[in-house]
C-alpha cells in the first residue's frame, strides 16, 4: 500500500477534525500523520499513525533557514525513513515551510488551501503582521506554485478561483471538498418543529466570522420573536465584545466557550436552526468553506449563512437554508425568522438538508476522490 505523510506543523489542533477524519476515511493510500509539535490537549488522532520530527534548531537558526528555504534535515531523514510516496500538506504555510525539505527528497507534494492562507492580502504579509519570518510567505507560496512536482486542492471552488487571482495557475489547481462523517452527523433529539425556537453558532469569535452582526441581528429578530434563544459557541478575540454588545441591547446570548465535538453535536440536536454570518476581514481573509454548516444539515438543522463557498456550494438555498449577503443583518433576520417561525418550512428543510449531506459530502466520498488525485499526480510526477 502507497503511503502518504500527512503534514501539519502541528499535530493536531482540537478544532482541526476534517484533517483527522479525512485521513481515517483514506482506503488505498496508508496515512502517516507527520508534524514537529505534538500539541498538548490536542485532537486525539485514535489509531492513525502519528511521527514528530523533533526540530533541535534554534530559534534564530530556523528563522533563517525558513528565509533562505534551507531543507530541514530532520524532516528530510525522517520522511525518507517514512518511505512515503507523496506529501500532502494542509495550509499553504505549512506547504512552504517543508517545501524545502519535500524538493530535496524528489517527493511531489500536493497543498490543501483551506481559506486564511490563501484569502489574506499580500500586502499583509509583507508588513509582517504574521510575523517577520512570514514576509516571504506570498512570494514563496508563488514560487512553490511553478514546481512542476507540487499540486493544490481547494477546499471549495470560491477558493480555487481566489488562488488563481493571487496566481496559482488554474491547471495546478483541483477541488475537493473534505465531507463529513454523516454516520456521526444524523438527526437526533426531538423533530425539528418541536424544539425550542434556538439559534446555533459555532466558530471561533474573529472578525471573518461575524459574531457580532450574528448579536445584531438576533437583537432585530425577538423584537417579532421574544422567545427565539441564541447559544454561541467558540472562543476568540471578539468573544468579550459579543458579550459587551449583547448585554447592552439587552438580549439573552448564552455564550458556552470552546466545546469538543461531541457537545457540538448534542447542542445541534437541540436547535432549530444554525447560522454562521461571514464577512471579508479587513485583511482579507475569508470563510474558505465552513464544514460545520454540513455539519448541522446533516443533523437535519437547516442553516442560515453568507460563508464564502459555503453559501454557494454547501447548501441548496430556499431548500436546506438560505444564503445571505456579506452583512447584510436584514437578510439573517428574514432566514431565521423564516425557519424559526413556520413549522412547515422547518420540516421541509430538515428532510431535504440531511438527504443533501448524505448525498453530496459524505466524507467517504471525499476521500475516495482525494486518493484519485494522489493517484494522478503521484503517477504523473514518477512518469515526468
Amino acid at each position: 500500500m502507497r503511503r502518504v505523510a500527512i503534514l501539519r506543523n502541528q499535530v493536531l489542533p482540537i478544532s482541526e477534525t476534517f484533517i483527522r477524519d479525512q485521513a481515517n476515511a483514506l482506503r488505498e493510500w496508508h496515512p502517516i500523520l507527520v508534524g514537529y509539535q505534538d500539541m498538548k490537549g490536542g485532537l486525539p488522532t485514535g489509531r492513525l499513525q502519528r511521527e514528530i520530527v523533533r526540530d533541535t534548531r534554534s530559534r534564530l537558526v530556523k528563522g533563517l533557514q525558513l528565509l533562505c528555504a534551507v531543507p530541514n534535515r530532520a524532516l528530510v531523514s525522517r520522511l525518507e525513513e517514512l518511505r512515503v510516496d507523496l506529501v500532502h500538506a494542509h495550509f499553504g504555510i505549512d506547504a512552504t515551510d517543508a517545501w524545502p525539505s519535500v524538493r530535496a527528497l524528489g517527493l511531489p507534494m500536493l497543498v490543501t488551501l483551506h481559506g486564511y492562507d490563501i484569502n489574506i492580502r499580500r500586502e499583509w504579509w509583507e508588513a509582517g503582521h504574521g510575523g517577520a519570518h512570514r514576509r516571504l510567505y506570498p512570494r514563496r507560496l508563488l514560487q512553490m506554485s511553478r514546481d512542476p512536482a507540487v499540486r493544490f486542492v481547494a477546499v471549495s471552488h470560491a477558493l480555487a478561483r481566489r488562488a488563481v487571482e493571487v496566481g496559482i495557475p488554474e491547471d495546478r489547481i483541483s477541488v475537493a471538498h473534505i465531507g463529513i462523517d454523516t454516520e456521526r452527523f444524523t438527526p437526533g433529539g426531538r423533530p425539528l418543529e418541536q424544539r425550542r425556537p434556538r439559534i446555533l453558532f459555532v466558530g471561533r469569535m474573529v472578525e471573518k466570522k461575524a459574531p457580532l452582526l450574528l448579536v445584531q441581528a438576533f437583537h432585530e429578530l425577538r423584537r417579532e420573536l421574544p422567545d427565539a434563544e441564541l447559544v454561541m459557541i467558540g472562543e476568540g478575540p471578539l468573544l468579550g465584545e459579543a458579550k459587551q454588545l449583547a448585554a447592552s441591547l439587552d438580549v439573552p446570548v448564552t455564550f458556552t466557550g470552546a466545546l469538543g465535538s461531541d457537545q457540538v453535536l448534542a447542542h445541534l440536536h437541540e436547535a432549530r436552526v444554525f447560522c454562521l454570518p461571514s464577512l471579508t476581514a479587513a485583511n482579507g481573509d475569508a470563510e474558505g468553506f465552513g464544514l460545520v454548516i454540513l455539519e448541522a444539515q446533516a443533523c437535519g438543522v437547516p442553516v442560515v449563512t453568507s460563508a464564502m463557498g459555503g453559501a454557494q456550494e454547501g447548501l441548496l438555498d430556499g431548500q436546506t437554508g438560505r444564503a445571505c449577503r456579506e452583512g447584510a443583518v436584514a437578510d439573517f433576520v428574514a432566514g431565521l425568522r423564516h425557519f424559526l417561525s413556520d413549522d412547515a418550512a422547518a420540516r421541509r428543510a430538515s428532510a431535504a438538508a440531511v438527504a443533501f449531506a448524505r448525498r453530496s459530502f459524505d466524507i467517504r466520498g471525499g476521500s475516495q476522490q482525494l486518493e484519485r488525485i494522489y493517484d494522478t499526480f503521484s503517477m504523473a510526477t514518477v512518469h515526468s
